[in-house]
């Protein structure tokens, strides 16, 4: 497994180790040791979500407020822009945001720090999501940044407007949000 920094080097891009050939593939899209060799990190994930969007579907952004969710994404029918934005209240990357292609043909994932508000949108004629999570979904303190904030400027490669849910659709700019409020340590 290898793993690449981003702009913001707590977001990281893995490449786990691929063998294809005529008859097919085979990977490991998840092995705990290559993980914690490639990027120092021994994440518990505690729940996996799997999600099918159709092409134009714009998820996010979302971070929970308590209980963060650090995540490890990646696409494996289709292809998705994936975008982290830092909401780290102190942090010296606060607001910035990174952006991925993730597809069932590069194979890459994207580790998402808690901390961090996540989404993607769909820019194949469909895809299928898959993410490790490291906390339990929590609606109560689930929060969403739109993701047409002007002052975050999401460079998203749309075609159109997105479809929306209705909560992302009422999503709050970054500087109306309930920020996460790290420990010195989390920074």
């Amino acid at each position: 497994m290898k793993a690449t920094a981003t702009a913001i080097p707590e977001v990281l891009i893995l490449e786990p180790t691929f063998h294809g050939d005529a008859r097919g593939f085979f990977y490991e899209s998840y092995n705990q040791r290559a993980f914690e060799a490639a990027t120092g990190l021994r994440p518990t994930f505690v729940q996996d979500n799997h999600s099918r969007s159709l092409k134009g579907v714009l998820r996010g952004l979302h971070y929970q407020i308590r209980q963060p969710q650090g995540k490890l994404v990646r696409v494996v029918q289709g292809c998705a822009f994936d975008v982290a934005v830092d909401v780290r209240k102190g942090s010296p990357t606060f607001g910035r945001w990174v952006g991925v292609e993730l597809s069932e043909d590069n194979h890459r994932q994207l580790w998402v720090p808690e901390g961090f508000a996540h989404g993607f949108v769909v820019t194949s004629e469909s895809a299928d999501f898959l993410y490790k999570a490291t906390d339990y979904y929590a609606p109560q303190h689930e929060r969403c940044i739109a993701w047409d904030d002007p002052e975050i400027g999401i460079d998203w490669p749309l075609q159109g407007p997105p479809s929306l849910s209705a909560k992302d659709a009422a999503g709050v700019r970054l500087a109306d949000a309930d920020v996460f409020e790290p420990t010195p340590r989390s920074l």
